[in-house]
């Protein structure tokens, strides 16, 4: 008598009722700016705060949770990502003014955000219409551009922990430093409290519009690419380092360095993950070698590498 099969259950059957949208084995490749990259084993898009909040507190303990936003400062390993991927939706997008504090749900897209207080006549938050990405994911790495960060507009954000548990942060709460927080990697931010001021709409307008062309003629916008790859180590720009170690232009399979701004690695045409991030590491060893620098990655590298490589 033949043994019977073993049927491996798929994650999505281990996961708690929900009521947002489970995707198994969901290509991730074209929900990031780069274009590469592998699967998520689960993709989750919760229908609101409380549905995420039950994934978390019900999911088994050894299920990890990744929380992806619109892919902008992202490179997804082709090996794709094993447990259960979050992607925030519509009932996290919303944007409201009240006077001149703005509440923004985490994937509210920076640029929207920016515009809506133009529309309101709120200043101060210009500078995220320079910024990829979402609240969310600003709130994170406390993106900043043109002379702001997050940290200067923040007033407060919520977030669940990893057992969905919902915490207000006041903004000491928050611990922003240079291109980071200090709240735990495991939380997911839901929504921010931002702080603007009284403003003339022509200025607030005129401001965006001087911060959309500087990034017009300074950036590679139209490529794939995923913004700015290594932060600026203290009382260094990257770019330059990265230009000074002869890297401007590199190469590496469809990967390369962008020659318009080589603080930017560009899909030139069938690149895949690994080709974006061995090119990155060779830029870093090119650079501590010519400068003594150690150049830190700006861009969130998720997932695993294909064929057993190195998380």
């Amino acid at each position: 008598m033949m043994a019977a099969a073993v049927v491996t259950p798929h994650l999505i059957d281990r996961l708690p009722p929900l009521r947002g949208r489970l995707t198994a084995d969901a290509p991730l490749a074209g929900s990031t700016w780069f274009g590469v990259g592998g699967a998520a084993e689960v993709l989750f898009k919760p229908a609101d705060r409380d549905d995420l909040a039950a994934l978390l507190a019900g999911k088994p303990a050894d299920v990890p949770v990744t929380v992806i936003g619109v892919g902008s400062n992202l490179l997804v390993r082709d090996g794709g990502i094993p447990g259960v991927v979050v992607r925030l939706g519509r009932a996290f997008a919303g944007i409201e003014v009240v006077d001149c504090t703005v509440t923004a749900g985490a994937a509210a897209l920076d640029g929207n955000v920016a515009a809506v207080c133009l529309d309101a006549g709120v200043a101060g938050l210009e500078f995220l219409s320079g910024v990829p990405g979402t609240i969310g994911g600003a709130l994170r790495m406390n993106a900043g551009a043109y002379g702001r960060e997050m940290k200067d507009v923040t007033i407060a954000a919520e977030a669940l922990d990893g057992r969905g548990n919902l915490h207000r942060l006041d903004l000491a709460g928050l611990g922003f430093g240079y291109r980071r927080c200090a709240v735990p990697g495991d939380w997911i931010f839901t929504r921010a409290v931002l702080r603007g001021e009284a403003g003339d709409p022509a200025a607030i307008a005129e401001r965006i519009a001087a911060i959309r062309s500087a990034r017009e003629e300074t950036q590679p916008l139209r490529t794939r690419t995923g913004g700015s790859t290594f932060a600026n180590p203290p009382g260094h720009k990257a770019w330059e380092l990265i230009d000074q170690a002869g890297c401007r232009g590199l190469r590496r399979g469809g990967a390369m360095v962008s020659e318009k701004h080589c603080n930017f690695l560009i899909n030139t045409g069938g690149a895949t993950a690994a080709d974006l991030e061995d090119l990155g590491e060779e830029v870093r060893r090119r650079v501590f070698e010519s400068s003594g620098v150690r150049l830190e990655w700006e861009i969130r590298r998720i997932g695993v590498r294909a064929e057993g490589g190195r998380q």
